[in-house]
C-alpha cells in the first residue's frame, strides 16, 4: 500500500459568491418602505499552507478534489448572507506548486507559508446597496461571482542540508541510521529504500538534516529505477555525499566507475553543478573493502574530493564525517543572503489604463476583455430588463461604448464580453445614460424595445388584472 506520495494533481474549487437579494420593505401603514435586500456573502478561498507535521501528499492522492464553501444569499430586512469558509489545505515543507504546463506558481518553504490556490467569488449586491437618487427602488440585485476553478500540481522537494546519493545497497540507509536517530528499512537487497528518509544530525553547535535518497542506477535521470522520481529531493540540499560501496560483489563495478556514473546522472538531471561534493568509501570493515578504499583514495583526492573511509557497522570514521559535513553546511548557510522583511510594493495604475481592451477579430466580432466588464457580466441577471439596463450604464461609464466607437463598431455589430469559451455575445446598440424618466416598473427598462419573456409575462398578467378591474368598475347592479 502506498504510504509516501510526493507528486499529485489537485483540483481545487473556491466557493461561489452568494446572490444579492431584491426586496422591498413591507410594513403596515408604510407603503413606501424602500428597498431592503441584503448583499450576498463572499465565497471561501482555497489556501495551501506549510505544516511541519505533514510529510507526504498522500491525502491529496486519495482525495484530489477539494472545494471551499459558497457564500449565502442575502435576505430581506437588510440581512447580508454569511461568508463562505476558507478551505485551508496543509502541505509538507518544500512543496512546489505548478500549473499543468509545468510553470512554477509558488514554492512553499517554511512553517506557515501560504498560497491562495483559488480565489472565492465576490458576493452580489442587494437592491438596498444599488439604490440611488436616480434609481430609488431597484427591482433587481447583482448575482454572486463564481469562485475560481484551478487544476494544479503539487511536487514535494525535501528540505534537507545534506543528501546521500549512490548505487542501491551502497549503505546509505545504514549511514543515516548511525549518524542520526532515523530508523530506515535496512536489508541486503537492492531498492530497500523506497522513499526519502530524513534524519537530524548534531555535530558540535551545528544541527543539520540529512536525506537518504533511494538508490540511483544508470539512466535514472530518464526515469529508470526510482531515480527520476526522487532526484528532485536533492535539489534543495547544500551538500552532496557520494556513498561508494567498497565491498560490492558485482564484478563490473568499482568505486570510481560508480562515482562517474552517478555524476553523469546528476549532470543530466541538471542544476546541481555548484553543490560541494564529499566522497564516502563505505563498508571498510570488510578486509577487501579496506584494501580497495586505500587503492582508490589517491585517485579521488586528485580529482579534488574530500574522502572519508567509514563503516556503519563498526562505527568507523563517523565522527570525522559528521563534523566535516557540519562545516560545509555552516559555510553554505553563511553564504546565503539574509532574509529581508517583506516590502509592500505599490504599483499605481497608469493614467491612460482603462482596465479593459477592445479588439476586432477576423470575423468582425468586437471582443471586450477586462476584469471589471467580465465580472459585471457574470453578476447580471439577464432575465431582468432593469438589471440589463444597469449593466449598460456601468459599461458606458467605464468607457466601453466610446472605445467600441473608436474601434469602428457600428449599430448592429456583434460584441462579445469575456474569453472565447465563456463570453456573452450581443448585437451592439449605442445607448445613452439612463435618466429617471427612462425607468419603468421595477424590473423593466424602456431602452429595451423588445421585452424579454419574463417581462412580457409580467405585463400580460398586469393587463389581465387591469381588464378584470375595469370590468368590475363598469359593472352596474340591477
Amino acid at each position: 500500500m502506498t504510504t509516501f506520495v510526493d507528486r499529485v494533481e489537485l483540483h481545487v474549487a473556491a466557493g461561489n459568491g452568494g446572490h444579492g437579494c431584491a426586496s422591498v420593505h413591507r410594513e403596515k401603514f408604510k407603503p413606501l418602505g424602500g428597498p431592503d435586500g441584503g448583499n450576498g456573502g463572499r465565497g471561501g478561498d482555497v489556501i495551501l499552507t506549510v505544516d511541519q507535521s505533514v510529510t507526504t501528499l498522500l491525502d491529496y492522492h486519495h482525495s484530489p478534489h477539494r472545494k471551499a464553501t459558497s457564500g449565502k444569499p442575502g435576505e430581506g430586512g437588510n440581512r447580508s448572507g454569511k461568508d463562505g469558509q476558507d478551505l485551508v489545505l496543509p502541505v509538507p515543507d518544500g512543496t512546489v506548486i505548478l500549473d499543468r504546463a509545468g510553470n512554477v506558481l509558488a514554492d512553499l518553504v517554511g512553517q506557515g507559508t501560504t498560497y491562495v490556490a483559488a480565489q472565492g467569488g465576490r458576493g452580489g449586491l442587494g437592491n438596498a446597496a444599488l439604490a440611488s437618487a436616480r434609481r430609488k427602488a431597484p427591482g433587481f440585485a447583482l448575482l454572486g461571482v463564481p469562485g475560481d476553478l484551478q487544476n494544479i500540481v503539487l511536487e514535494l522537494k525535501s528540505v534537507a542540508d545534506v543528501a546521500l546519493v549512490g548505487f542501491p545497497s551502497a549503505g546509505k540507509s545504514s549511514l543515516i541510521s548511525v549518524l542520526s536517530a532515523a530508523k530506515p528499512k535496512i536489508a541486503d537487497y537492492p531498492f530497500t529504500t523506497l522513499i526519502p528518509n530524513l534524519g537530524v544530525v548534531t555535530a558540535g553547535e551545528t544541527v543539520y538534516t540529512i536525506a537518504d535518497v533511494p538508490g540511483l542506477i544508470p539512466g535514472a535521470s530518464q526515469g529508470k529505477g526510482l531515480g527520476l522520481e526522487f532526484l528532485r529531493h536533492v535539489e534543495r540540499c547544500s551538500v552532496l555525499v557520494h556513498v561508494l560501496d567498497t565491498a560490492t560483489l558485482e564484478s563490473d563495478r568499482d568505486p570510481l566507475s560508480d562515482l562517474d556514473m552517478i555524476e553523469a546522472e546528476l549532470r543530466e538531471y541538471g542544476g546541481l553543478d555548484n553543490r560541494p561534493r564529499v566522497v564516502v568509501l563505505n563498508k571498510t570493515d570488510v578486509p577487501d573493502g579496506k584494501d580497495l578504499a586505500e587503492m582508490v583514495r589517491p585517485d579521488l583526492e586528485s580529482r579534488g574530493y574530500r574522502v572519508f573511509e567509514t563503516s556503519a557497522v563498526a562505527h568507523i570514521g563517523l565522527k570525522e564525517l559528521s563534523f566535516a559535513l557540519a562545516g560545509l553546511v555552516a559555510k553554505s548557510r553563511a553564504a546565503k543572503p539574509k532574509d529581508e522583511s517583506t516590502r509592500i510594493v505599490i504599483r499605481p495604475k497608469a493614467v491612460d489604463d482603462a482596465g479593459f481592451t477592445v479588439t476586432r477579430e477576423e470575423d468582425g466580432l468586437f471582443r471586450v476583455r477586462g476584469e471589471k466588464p467580465e465580472r459585471w457580466v457574470r453578476q447580471t441577471d439577464f432575465s431582468n430588463d432593469e438589471a440589463v439596463g444597469y449593466l449598460a450604464d456601468r459599461l458606458n461609464r467605464l468607457g466601453v461604448e466610446e472605445k467600441l466607437m473608436k474601434a469602428g463598431a457600428r449599430s448592429g455589430d456583434g460584441v462579445a464580453i469575456g474569453p472565447e469559451d465563456n463570453a456573452v455575445v450581443f448585437d451592439w446598440e449605442p445607448t445613452v445614460m439612463a435618466g429617471a424618466e427612462m425607468l419603468g416598473r421595477r424590473g423593466e427598462d424602456h431602452r429595451l424595445e423588445e421585452p424579454r419573456p419574463a417581462t412580457q409575462r409580467r405585463r400580460d398578467k398586469q393587463a389581465e388584472r387591469d381588464e378584470i378591474t375595469k370590468e368590475f368598475d363598469d359593472f352596474e347592479p340591477f
